[in-house]
C-alpha cells in the first residue's frame, strides 16, 4: 500500500486522502474510515487510477454522492474511488444529454426541467449520482433510469471503455447488471422529450414536494432501506408490525415513513444492522414475508478492523 500511496502522490490524479472517514460522504453521515479515498479530476486520470490500483493489487470500490450506503464502522479496506468534481460534465443536444457519472442527480434534474426537457421528473428528490442511478436503476412515482437510459459508459476493471446499451444492462427493479459485474458508470447518455417547460418544472416540483412532506430529510437518512416486496410495500408492512419511531442506538425507523431509518443520535452501521434485523424478523413473524433491502452494505466490521 506505501508503494502504491507514493506512487498515487506522484501522479496528481486528483484529491487523496488517507483514513478518511466515510461519515462525511454518505448521506446517512455513517462510516469508518477509507485507508485512502480518492476523487480523480477527469477520466483519464481514472482510468490512471486503475491502472495503478490493477498494478499494485488494491482493492477498491466506486461511491458517488453515498446514497442508499451503508459503510461499516471499521471502514473501508484499500481505495474508495469517489466520483463528483471532475466526473460531473454535461451537453445537452436537443432532447440527448450526455452527463457525467459524477453529476448530482437532483441538480441535473432540476436543470433539465428548466431546458424544457421532459423524463427525469421522477428524480427530483433522488439525493444520488448519476452513476449511482444507473447502478440501482433508481426510480419514484412510477418511473426509473431503465426508462431513459440510451447508452452508458463503463469503465471495467481491466481498463477497458465500453458504451453499454440500455437493454444490455440487465435492468430490473432497483437493479442492473453492475452489481454483479464490477464497474464504473462514468457517463450516460438520456433520452429525454420536448415538452411545455413550465408543466415539466410543475410536475418535478410537485414530486419534489410530496417527498419533503412525506418523507424524513431533518435527520440524516439514506433513503428508502427496504425493496418493495410487490405486490406489498415495505413501509406499509413495517408501519402495521408497529415499528414507527423503533429505535436501537442512535437509528430510528423514522415515525414519518417507515421504510426509512434515520440517524437521530449519532448511530453507528451496526446500530442500523441490528434495526434492519429486527425490522426482517418481525414481518417475517407477522406478515410471513421476507423483505430485503435496497440499501446497498460495505465495508469491514469493528471486530474485523486491521
Amino acid at each position: 500500500m506505501e508503494q502504491f500511496l507514493n506512487q498515487l502522490k506522484k501522479e496528481n490524479i486528483g484529491v487523496v486522502k488517507e483514513q478518511e472517514s466515510l461519515a462525511n460522504h454518505t448521506t446517512w453521515r455513517i462510516g469508518g474510515p477509507a485507508d485512502v479515498l480518492v476523487e480523480p479530476d477527469g477520466l483519464e486520470n481514472l482510468k490512471r487510477l486503475m491502472e495503478l490500483v490493477n498494478e499494485h493489487q488494491v482493492e477498491w470500490r466506486v461511491i458517488g454522492r453515498g446514497s442508499n450506503l451503508l459503510v461499516a464502522d471499521g471502514g473501508i479496506e484499500g481505495v474508495v474511488i469517489k466520483l463528483g468534481k471532475g466526473m460531473d460534465h454535461l451537453k445537452i443536444d436537443e432532447d440527448v444529454i450526455k452527463v457525467g457519472g459524477g453529476y448530482p442527480l437532483i441538480k441535473l434534474a432540476t436543470l433539465i426541467s428548466r431546458e424544457g426537457l421532459s423524463g427525469l421528473e421522477f428524480a427530483g428528490g433522488i439525493p444520488g449520482s448519476v452513476g449511482g442511478a444507473v447502478f440501482m436503476n433508481a426510480g419514484a412515482h412510477g418511473s426509473d433510469i431503465s426508462k431513459i437510459l440510451k447508452e452508458a459508459l463503463i469503465l471495467f476493471p481491466d481498463g477497458r471503455l465500453e458504451w453499454i446499451k440500455a437493454e444490455e444492462m440487465g435492468f430490473s427493479y432497483r437493479t442492473s447488471r453492475l452489481q454483479k459485474e464490477k464497474g464504473i458508470c462514468v457517463e450516460a447518455i438520456f433520452q429525454l422529450e420536448k415538452g411545455e417547460k413550465e408543466e415539466i418544472v410543475k410536475h418535478m416540483q410537485a414530486n419534489k414536494d410530496y417527498r419533503r412532506d412525506s418523507q424524513p430529510w431533518k435527520h440524516p437518512t439514506c433513503g428508502s432501506v427496504f425493496r418493495n416486496p410487490l405486490p406489498n410495500y415495505a413501509g406499509q408492512l413495517i408501519e402495521e408490525a408497529g415499528l414507527k419511531g423503533f429505535q436501537i442506538g442512535g437509528a430510528q425507523i423514522s415515525p414519518m415513513h417507515a421504510n426509512f431509518i434515520v440517524n437521530v443520535e449519532d448511530a453507528k452501521a451496526q446500530d442500523v444492522l441490528d434495526l434492519i434485523t429486527h425490522v426482517k424478523e418481525t414481518i417475517k413473524t407477522k406478515h410471513n414475508i421476507e423483505i430485503e433491502t435496497e440499501v446497498e452494505m460495505i465495508g469491514r466490521s469493528k471486530e474485523n478492523e486491521k
